[in-house]
């Protein structure tokens, strides 16, 4: 690699997103962020409304009331979690899937926390109360309460479901085993629901909390039911494509072209990925997200996917004209984000799907942006040729490992060797999270404001 290779790009007419669009992404993702922090208060005034006077006069009503209202926040919270990836179109439109997915995650460990913390506080309450050791006191709530055993079992596959999405945990997993872990989540919640009625102290004799409480469970059910499986199903159907044909593009990255008379109908844009599930051996299970490289054209589409676990290694064995049911689009890494005239893209792995189409839909919109495409041999540089024959995109592959260079090709010094002025640019980044870690440093370091650094996730798990 030149270390001295520079790029000085002109500044072309960019038709830039409209002024107040930003804004309005930023309103309608603080509006999320303003519903659920509202549900939150409001399950705090129904446990306020109804903790009794005693609550605190001795360390167990203490310890039994926090139990209590953990248990209610965090039954809240699962809620609020389903909610966030259930498709509501409100909250999909407001904040965009990849976001929505990291939501969900980041409120995971809150609460796994609030059901250890429920079951935990509850015991030691009674414990203090009855002055029986910790595991009579256990036995005891069990066989006290109704559906407890029901509760019990939810709460143990609640507990599961949460290990396994812990980073060492899932790494060992396929995505199939990780995903049918999940499914499971949707019994625990009808499991531990039904003691929250029958034997919670807020519940039992509050019909409005009891209201309440049923409307939250029944309109997330409804959510679920609607924007999950019944509309995304009718979809599906009614856009259903097929495979015709699977060509390599570069060791471990294939390309497949898939085709239906009502491609055009989905709204695809550059950017967007969809959810596709093959109907083919290995591939019924589950759904998996791709980004698509090519957005319809002549009733063609093309997703380009690196061999990065079981179901995507398994695409070259696809036969032309298995059936695909696709759900989507999805995601807000898209064109219209951009609103400054130079443009930077970036792409490492897989990441050059969605980073190829980007780069022709900034082409036709007027710019004439600059892709960085690391990889680490040159058999990895997959659609490097569309590319460099597109009209007004500078590529600059950059090959090889760090060992190998004595280096690292997207580290802030040679970045800015490249690019000197990159804090006046645009960055669009889509790769594996370390390197797409590593460039969103590098950038910040070089001074590029933070808003102006849109990045896609290649893993919505």
């Amino acid at each position: 690699m030149d270390h001295t290779l520079s790029v000085t790009a002109p500044a072309p007419q960019v038709r830039p997103r409209r002024a107040g669009r930003a804004g309005r992404h930023r309103g309608s993702a603080f509006a999320v962020r303003a519903a659920l922090v509202l549900g939150a208060v409001v399950v705090l005034g129904m446990w306020w409304f109804t903790v009794p006077a005693g609550y605190a006069a001795t360390p167990a009503n203490a310890l039994t009331s926090f139990g209590e209202l953990a248990g209610m926040v965090g039954g809240f919270l699962v809620c609020a979690q389903v909610l966030l990836i259930a498709r509501v179109p409100w909250f999909e439109n407001a904040v965009g899937l990849d976001k929505l997915v990291s939501w969900h995650r980041s409120l995971g460990a809150s609460v796994l926390f609030l059901i250890v913390a429920h079951v935990l506080l509850l015991v030691l309450g009674g414990e203090l109360a009855d002055r029986n050791p910790p595991w009579t006191e256990f036995v005891s709530i069990l066989n006290s309460y109704p559906d407890m055993v029901t509760a019990l079992v939810g709460t143990i596959a609640f507990l599961v479901v949460g290990l396994s999405s812990a980073r060492l945990i899932r790494t060992k997993l396929s995505y199939e085993v990780w995903y049918w872990l999940h499914v499971t989540t949707y019994i625990s919640i009808f499991l531990t629901f039904l003691h929250q009625l029958s034997g919670g102290a807020h519940f039992v004799s509050q019909p409005v909390n009891r209201i309440l409480w049923l409307a939250l469970y029944l309109g997330t059910a409804a959510a679920v039911l609607t924007w999950r499986f019944i509309l995304p199903g009718l979809d599906a159907w009614r856009g259903r494509m097929r495979v015709a044909a699977v060509v390599p593009e570069s060791e471990g990255v294939n390309s497949v072209w898939l085709t239906g008379p009502r491609v055009a109908d989905l709204g695809v844009r550059a950017g967007n990925f969809l959810l596709f599930r093959f109907f083919s051996r290995g591939h019924l299970g589950t759904a998996h997200p791709y980004s698509v490289s090519a957005v319809p054209a002549n009733g063609y589409l093309r997703i380009t996917v690196g061999a990065l676990g079981d179901h995507s290694s398994r695409l070259p064995n696809l036969r032309p004209g298995s059936l695909v049911f696709a759900e989507g689009p999805f995601g807000r890494f898209t064109a219209d984000r951009a609103s400054r005239p130079r443009i930077l893209l970036v792409a490492g792995g897989a990441g050059i799907g969605p980073i190829r189409a980007l780069a022709e839909e900034l082409v036709r919109r007027g710019a004439q942006p600059v892709v960085l495409y690391r990889a680490r041999s040159a058999r990895h540089l997959a659609l490097l040729g569309e590319l460099q024959a597109m009209p007004g995109v500078t590529v600059i592959p950059l090959v090889g490992r760090r060992s190998e260079l004595g280096f690292d090709p997207l580290a802030a010094e040679a970045l800015h060797r490249l690019i000197p002025d990159v804090h006046d640019w645009e960055a669009f980044i889509c790769g594996p999270a370390g390197m797409a870690d590593r460039v969103q440093a590098s950038l910040r370091t070089l001074r590029m404001p933070k808003r102006f650094i849109h990045r896609e996730e290649l893993s919505m798990s």
